[in-house]
Formats: C-alpha cells, structure tokens, sequence
C-alpha cells in the first residue's frame, strides 16, 4: 500500500516554492509570514526603536531579508544564533530590451542568471515574474511584482531529424538557441517592442487591477509554471523548481518562528549568492553587519569592541543544498562522502575554504544532531573535480562570525525541477530549532 509522508510541513513548503518564482516575491511571502506570526517591519532609513522580546524583520531591495528575535532581557543577548541561505536560484532573465521577431513569432532575448542547466529549459511551460518599475496616470512612480502563473512562453527544442547527434552531446548557446517563444507577432504592423510594452501593461492589469501609464524599466526571467510537488511512490521526494535555495529559506524561517525565544536568534536570506553575491543586498554586501550594529546598538554596547564580542560569541550556520548521491551517477560522488536522500542534514567540508566548515563549528552541530536524534552526513568533492560555494565563506570573512556549512541533500541542482527529499525538511528543522533554543553556543 502507498502512502505519502505525513509532515504538515511539505504542503506549505510546497505553498511557498509554488509562489516564489522570483527572490522578490520569496522575500514577500516571508515577509507575509512573518507579520502574521507577530513579527514588525523595520524601515533601513528609520531609526530603530527595539524593546526586549522584540520580533522583527527588514528587506533590503525587496530582495533579502533578515528576521530577529531578542531575549526578553536587555543583558540576556551575550551572542545571536544566526542562520543564512539566499534567495536567488540560477534562471533566464530577460534583458532591457528584449523584444525581437522571428519568422513571424515574438521572442524575448535573455541571458543567464547564474550557472543554468540549460537543456532542462526546453519544452517546459513558462510563466514571467519579477518586478516592475511604472508610471500611474497621475505621475506617480510605484514598483510591483508580476507573477504570470500559466503558461505564456517555451522554449521549443529542435527535432532530432534535423540534429542526428544531437544526443551525442551538443553545446547550447544561449544567445542564439535560448529564446523563449511568446506569441504570433499581429498584422497590426506593430513592432516587436510596441507589442511587448502593450503585453506588459495588460498582464499588470490582468494582475493589480490598474491600468498603468507607461514602463519605466523591470527585472523579469521566466520559470517553470509547474507546481512543486511530493513525489515517489511513498511521497519519499519533493521535486519543484528552486529548491536551491528556497528549501533552505523555507527551513531556516520556520526553525526561527518555533524557537522558544529564550536566545538572541537571526535569519538571513540574502539575493545574488548565484551570481557572487557582490552586492548592497548579497552576502558580500554589508546587510547583516548593518543589522548586527543596530541590535549591538541595543545591547547598549555602542562601540566597535562591543560589536566584535557580540560577533565572536555568536554563530552562523549557512544553509545550501548539498549534491546527493545520483542513482545513475554515483561515480560523480567521493565514496566516503556521498549524502543520500532523507538521510539526514549533510555538513559541507573543503579543505580550500568554499565552506566555511571547521572542526570546532562542525562539532557543534554534530552534537545537535547528536542531542536531538537526527542523522547527519558529511559531503566532501571529489579531489579531481571542482567544489561550489556559499554565503558561508562570504559571510564569515566579511562579518567574522565563526560559520558551518550545511544544507540538505538534493539532485539536479541547478536545473529547471530539482528534487529532494521529504523526510529531511522536518529533520533539519529540528536541528536548527534546537540550535536557535541553545544556551551556550561554545
């Protein structure tokens, strides 16, 4: 008999991967979440006003986000339990102009955002999403999100009768064989710009109601129409688009919402980790050290020593989806360190620093594992193939907060439907709520 994995977190993972299509919408979904658990918004250009036992959060770009809750005490934050992921996952955007015409057909010049697997983008139902800068009829510049959730566009492959080698492995160009295809061009005379402006300005009234005046400028890539999903005979897997990183917002936000409060406790989800996070709202950007000031500010130790020893007493565990073990490709993976699927959280390790991973911060979260009977799994690369990278490093070289590696296993990352699985999300976030809870972080 058959059965799904019962967890009542999946179907508001499931929720929230479906509606998140862009960092910009993921971070108002969090957003959203926040305040209907109790948590105000802080304004970056403001001063901030913070009480004992205050629950906050800001944006930055409407981008990144980072949440916090405070000790009921003024003297009881000693150090903060911070945990990170990022909000972007590698897609096509499109660029400034990307209206184009092609035997008869509208197409949309992109370029790639991040390291795309290119061949899974071919044939699959697209939608458009991101953000909008407009001009309303009364002269009044507003941003707004656009989430087009049924299928607008494809990228249609080429028939095999015309490439015979086809599977024998052929480079893609993104320039030139990426296109999206979106719709017949009229016999209006129109050309492809006017006609795209036009469709733009419907899809926002289709969307917000108003029919705005003009497009001054928007940041918009297509993505997968396909709603996430548990899968597996037994509803062993998840599979959905932008699982890296999302999963890991997903998990690091709810370990923040069911910590007990008792311990200083932060959650960043920063933008641009995909593309190098060299940015105002990335990692290697000052957000977090922003936001660490003005809770040190709070503290009552306004000053740079106060600062560092709040810093140097905390922790950040950097949450990433690791590379599980492919059932085809085991190979790919060294034998010692292939993390499977619903078998725990995976610790990352490199020995040149693409993860922030030492051994006294790994130590620590193996006893959490440890403490709350859950499973944990190292990943190493293979010493002949070349290693990825976090906020990890980033963040610890750019604040100085002693920083751990960790994420959930997962395969095809990088490609349009990733998959992982459902039995890891409740056990990490165990973990994490454990570590948020923690009395002494040494």
């Amino acid at each position: 008999m058959t059965h799904a994995i019962a967890d009542s977190r999946v179907p508001a993972l499931l929720d929230f991967l479906s509606v998140s299509p862009t960092p910009w919408h993921a971070t108002a979904t969090m957003a959203q979440r926040l305040e209907r658990e109790g948590y105000r918004r802080l304004d970056e250009t403001s001063n901030w006003q913070l009480v004992p036992g205050e629950r906050a959060y800001v944006t930055r770009n409407d981008s990144s986000l980072i949440a916090f809750r405070l000790p009921d005490s003024h003297t009881a934050l000693t150090s903060l339990r911070m945990i990170g992921a990022h909000t972007d996952s590698p897609c096509l955007r499109l660029k400034p102009s990307p209206a184009q015409a092609s035997q008869g057909w509208l197409t949309l010049g992109v370029e790639t955002y991040g390291g795309v697997l290119l061949s899974t983008w071919f044939d699959r139902d697209l939608g458009l999403a991101g953000r909008v800068q407009v001009r309303h009829q009364d002269g009044r510049r507003e941003s707004l999100l656009l989430t087009v959730a049924r299928p607008v566009a494809c990228v249609p492959s080429l028939a095999i009768h015309l490439d015979r080698d086809v599977n024998s492995g052929r480079a893609i160009n993104a320039q030139t064989q990426m296109s999206p295809v979106v719709m017949q061009l009229p016999e209006s005379g129109d050309t492809p710009v006017e006609v795209f402006h036009a469709l733009l300005i419907d899809l926002l009234e289709e969307q917000h109601g108003v029919r705005v005046a003009d497009i001054i400028d928007f940041e918009l890539g297509l993505h997968d129409v396909q709603l996430a999903a548990q899968s597996g005979l037994r509803g062993e897997l998840i599979t959905s688009a932008r699982l890296d990183n999302l999963l890991s917002c997903f998990v690091g936000l709810e370990a923040l919402l069911e910590a007990d409060g008792e311990q200083g406790a932060l959650f960043v989800a920063t933008d641009h980790e995909e593309v190098g996070s060299a940015s105002a709202c990335g990692a290697q950007g000052p957000f977090l050290a922003d936001v660490l000031k003005r809770i040190n500010h709070y503290v009552g130790l306004d000053n740079e020593e106060g600062y560092q020893c709040l810093v140097q007493r905390s922790l950040m565990i950097s949450c990433d989806n690791a590379h599980a073990v492919h059932p085809n490709f085991a190979d790919k993976h060294d034998a010692g360190h292939g993390p499977k699927l619903n078998a725990g959280p995976v610790i990352k390790v490199n020995a040149n620093q693409r993860y922030a991973t030492n051994s006294v911060t790994a130590s620590l979260f193996r006893e959490l594992c440890r403490e709350q009977n859950v499973p944990v799994q190292t990943f190493v690369s293979r010493a002949d193939m070349g290693c990825g990278s976090t906020i990890g490093p980033i963040t610890a070289s750019e604040v100085g907060v002693p920083t751990l590696d960790i994420g959930l296993p997962q395969w095809g990352m990088h490609s349009i439907r990733e998959t992982a699985g459902s039995h890891d999300v409740a056990l990490l976030i165990k973990v994490l709520v454990a570590f948020c809870n923690r009395e002494v972080l040494e």
